[in-house]
């Protein structure tokens, strides 16, 4: 988890909520596998989603998108991309590498107060995340319906079951 590390640290230090999603937590959740982003839910109320923003640019991150990254904290540019072009994720990535990125989701796969309730607290060195619960996740992954993810449903479904 050393490659994200920076990003769930700046996160956490600004005071930003959120909820690990996708590939890292389906790692977490005792499923050995490679993943090249950090997938993540925020709260996307109040000033969360521009302390997001900040955080990630402060570390050297820039959105992949030509656009200002500031303009995903303003709730209506994030749902005119949205719907206009039909934006899931916003992207940010290390310009010095390509396997440096975090995506954050663009609106809640989850109602994020549910999502928060059910999710899991895990230490990760020195610091304290949420993920997903095992439920949340194998539900966005049946969404998301890619080979990957329907691999990672049956995985995530022998650990729930303690199979694994």
């Amino acid at each position: 988890m050393t490659l994200f590390e920076p990003i769930l640290v700046a996160l956490n230090g600004s005071g930003v909520r959120f909820v690990v999603v996708g590939g890292v937590a389906t790692v977490l959740h005792g499923h050995p596998r490679f993943t090249a982003d950090l997938d993540v839910a925020l709260d996307l109320s109040f000033d969360n989603p521009r302390r997001a923003v900040d955080a990630l640019l402060a570390i050297g991150l820039a959105p992949l998108l030509p656009v200002d990254a500031r303009e995903f904290a303003d709730p209506a540019t994030r749902r005119t991309w949205v719907t206009d072009r039909h934006l899931m994720v916003f992207t940010f990535a290390d310009p010095d590498d390509p396997f440096h990125h975090v995506d954050l989701f663009a609106e809640d796969p989850v109602p994020f107060e549910e999502l928060w309730e059910r999710s899991v607290d895990v230490r990760l060195g020195s610091i304290s995340v949420r993920i997903a619960s095992l439920d949340d996740l194998i539900a966005m992954k049946r969404v998301a319906g890619r080979p990957q993810d329907l691999a990672d449903i049956a995985a995530l479904e022998l650990i729930k079951r303690g199979d694994r």
